[in-house]
């Protein structure tokens, strides 16, 4: 197969793991604190042929990886008590994320488990300052400042930890939400978001901007195939026309 078709194979292979990117972002509409994701495309030069001294090197398509947008997402209220949204970029809430230390989430619909303390829909315990937080129902609703201060019953019982880091490039997505810190950065408190109480973060993805990403990854991916085809077929006609002449 000639370089051309090796070049056009290796972009189909990038379409088709973007397509699956831009699929999950429509998926992920709907989701709280989802951010948009897409594929981060850049090339690889591969090396000549040992006999081949005139031909330049091909160039291929090479995934680089996933890149995020954590932009603001909009808001919208709930009236739920123990749902909170950040206003302010690039800051999350911190959970415990069993024995693999912390985690963190924009995702701010909370509940109480029946031990009373305050967790994600999965379970996993919301944080303060390194410690769990423990609320009693029977001592009535909470209330959440701006700053995250947790008050009930007229007593402070704890401080949602909202931080950012540096580097948001140092944190893996998992499949349950939450984001994990892959390095040694540590994070530091965000200081300067607010919390809003009865509210949730949307995801900021654009459906109308995702579905044209859609018709347009098919309508490359038809136009790459077609010329691996036209390709191909002006290679078994040289060597048809080729063996004649033999």
């Amino acid at each position: 197969m000639e370089n051309a078709a090796y070049i056009g194979l290796s972009r189909q292979m990038t379409l088709r793991r973007e397509l699956d990117i831009v699929a999950n972002n429509i998926a992920n509409a709907d989701t709280t604190g989802f951010k948009v994701e897409q594929l981060m495309v850049g090339k690889e030069i591969g090396k000549r042929a040992r006999n081949d001294a005139i031909r330049p090197s091909a160039s291929f398509v090479l995934d680089n990886g996933v890149g995020r947008d954590f932009g603001q997402g909009a808001m919208s209220e709930t009236g739920r008590t123990l749902d909170f949204a950040i206003a302010g970029e690039g800051a999350f809430f911190t959970v415990r994320d069993g024995a693999n230390g912390e985690a963190y989430t924009r995702d701010g619909a909370f509940t109480l488990d029946p031990e009373g303390r305050l967790t994600t829909k999965q379970g996993a315990p919301v944080l303060s300052g390194g410690a769990e937080i423990v609320l009693d129902p029977a001592l009535g609703a909470i209330s959440v400042g701006a700053d995250g201060t947790i008050t009930q019953a007229g007593q402070i019982t704890g401080r949602l930890s909202v931080v950012r880091f540096d580097t948001l490039g140092v944190l893996e997505k998992g499949g349950d939400g939450l984001y994990r810190n892959g390095s040694n950065t540590q994070p530091v408190e965000a200081n300067d978001v607010q919390i809003h109480q009865g509210a949730l973060e949307a995801s900021n993805v654009n459906s109308l901007v995702e579905i044209t990403n859609l018709v347009e990854i098919s309508r490359a991916y038809e136009s790459v195939t077609r010329m691996i085809e036209n390709t191909t077929d002006l290679s078994r006609r040289a060597v048809e026309r080729l063996g004649k002449v033999a």
